[in-house]
């Protein structure tokens, strides 16, 4: 939309920098001709006679008013709008959506299974897990309302950087869920930390059943989110070899270091 700043002067507001939420929209949806609008001016540029203006900046950022009215911790209430191979989106105020992942649906079902028990238009509630103004993402949480099933499947000893045993439930693009052993608890290993090596962060290396050893990287015991990474474990596994078998500078390469500690760990 062109906005007469002076007579004789005008500026641009971009469709991206017309509203907060409304993306891909028609101009025409927001403003009308004539219509006078408060502008913030975000770039001048005398040689090309270009003045860059934005609406949306004279408004607040809808994801920092959630934040400030639901602090992380606190229950929300909104409705399904969509559903996805990767968990909910859920409606909430400020016209901004929340998303449920897989993973923080149900402490006992796997995240298919759980997600199958939602549809488009059911009022949920969840908690606030985390608020990213930056990416404005926000992270939502059902199994850890407080029905109980969590203290159920509380993870007693889980702490960052401990170690845990889990059994894959669930493989997708974005990477696999597990179960963690002698609890209830599922968390869900993004691609990127399937792995140390690239070439093997594939999520179809990965099936229903299969173990799997991962190192706690986040732990929040409020509000039930964990986090989960193999390539962590490799590359604590691999300083640890290092420190104890001896290093590359000493001559050692790094096959014959883990070579060593594989089999100091077979003995025992």
């Amino acid at each position: 939309a062109f906005v007469e700043l002076e007579p004789g002067i005008e500026g641009l507001i971009h469709v991206s920098e017309m509203s907060w939420t409304k993306k891909n929209v028609h101009p025409g949806k927001i403003v009308s001709t004539s219509q006078e609008v408060e502008v913030m001016v975000l770039e001048v540029d005398p040689d090309k006679r270009r003045i860059s203006l934005g609406l949306k900046q004279t408004l607040q950022n809808p994801w920092e008013s959630f934040a400030e009215k639901f602090p992380i911790g606190s229950t929300i209430e909104g409705e399904v709008k969509n559903k996805t191979e990767f968990g909910l989106f859920v409606g909430l105020d400020g016209d901004v959506d929340g998303m449920v992942h897989l993973s923080d649906l149900d402490w006992t079902k796997p995240g298919e299974l759980a997600l199958d028990e939602y549809n488009r238009g059911d009022i949920v509630k969840a908690k606030v897990l985390d608020v990213d103004v930056d990416k404005e993402r926000i992270s939502l949480g059902i199994k850890q309302l407080g029905t109980g099933d969590e203290k159920d499947a509380s993870g007693e000893g889980l702490r960052k950087g401990s170690v845990v045993t889990g059994t894959v439930t669930e493989v997708n693009d974005g990477g696999i869920e597990v179960k963690i052993a002698d609890s209830e608890m599922t968390a869900f290993i993004r691609r990127a930390d399937l792995s140390r090596d690239r070439n093997d962060q594939r999520p179809e290396r990965f099936a229903k059943g299969d173990k799997v050893d991962a190192r706690v990287t986040q732990y929040d015991r409020k509000t039930g989110k964990i986090a989960l990474s193999i390539k962590a474990l490799e590359i604590a596994e691999e300083k640890e070899a290092v420190a104890q078998y001896g290093s590359s500078d000493s001559g050692a390469s790094l096959g014959d270091i883990l070579g060593a500690a594989l089999k100091d760990r077979e003995k025992k």
